[in-house]
């Protein structure tokens, strides 16, 4: 029987290119309300500590303007459980964040950052925020992960996607499904997202316990050539493909 499963389209890449120049254009909750329209199933939006893209305005924005769930990707300070308390969104996605790098790397270390996040993830809770964690597919930060409280986890496919290897993806996909299996077991929801494309999302898509997948630069990228409607739209019939 197919599972049901869910695109979130991650919008931080139209607020870049805003970025670049100044100004209000291309605006991503414009974006947004594209991708809704398009089909999108939740809107994912990552506001860093640095605001290299998406800015504090953009999050109240969006939360005001889509009719889909707001997936708010953040770091794990202070400042950003404030925002999103403030925001309130549909769930709060904790990540891993270090000034230098381009994109979020990796996943987030729970078991060794249990102390530091338990409390921090309380005061989302008490909001009624759904908690997710983006991790790697590893049975000690899953397991580390529903002793925490987390209502969801993400895992990192970034490795699956730069591999090329014919047994070494063979053997990652192995990693993420029997990462996704235990998770379900101890009552989250999988999701997974990083590195997506219209190549290689079919075997992630095809994983059971598999409920949402985020997508964004790929996306972003292919909009400039498809328009993002129809790259939205070809990203879904592939996962819909892999499903069935």
């Amino acid at each position: 029987m197919a599972h049901s499963l869910r695109l979130g389209v991650n919008i931080d890449h139209v607020a870049t290119i805003r970025n670049a120049r100044g100004g209000a254009h291309p605006d991503p909750v414009t974006a947004a309300l594209l991708a809704q329209d398009a089909g999108a199933d939740g809107i994912t939006a990552h506001l860093r500590e640095d605001r290299r893209h998406i800015r504090d305005d953009d999050i109240f924005r969006l939360k005001d303007a889509i009719a889909i769930p707001l997936n708010f990707e953040m770091g794990a300070s202070d400042e950003m459980v404030g925002i999103a308390c403030d925001v309130m969104p549909n769930a709060a996605c904790l990540v891993p964040e270090r000034r230098e790098e381009i994109t979020t790397e990796g996943g987030l270390a729970v078991k060794d950052q249990y102390a530091y996040l338990a409390p921090k993830i309380q005061t989302l809770r008490d909001k009624q925020i759904r908690i997710s964690l983006f991790i790697e597919p590893s049975e000690m930060e899953i397991q580390a992960a529903a002793d925490i409280g987390a209502d969801i986890i993400e895992l990192h496919t970034g490795r699956y996607c730069h591999l090329t290897n014919p047994d070494e993806l063979t053997a990652e996909i192995a990693r993420l499904t029997k990462g996704a299996e235990l998770a379900d077991r101890l009552g989250m929801e999988v999701h997974a997202g990083h590195g997506l494309r219209f190549d290689n999302v079919a075997p992630i898509a095809a994983i059971e316990p598999m409920r949402e997948l985020n997508i964004g630069h790929f996306l972003i990228g292919s909009s400039v050539y498809l328009g993002l409607d129809q790259a939205i739209k070809t990203m879904k019939r592939l996962m819909e493909e892999a499903v069935a």
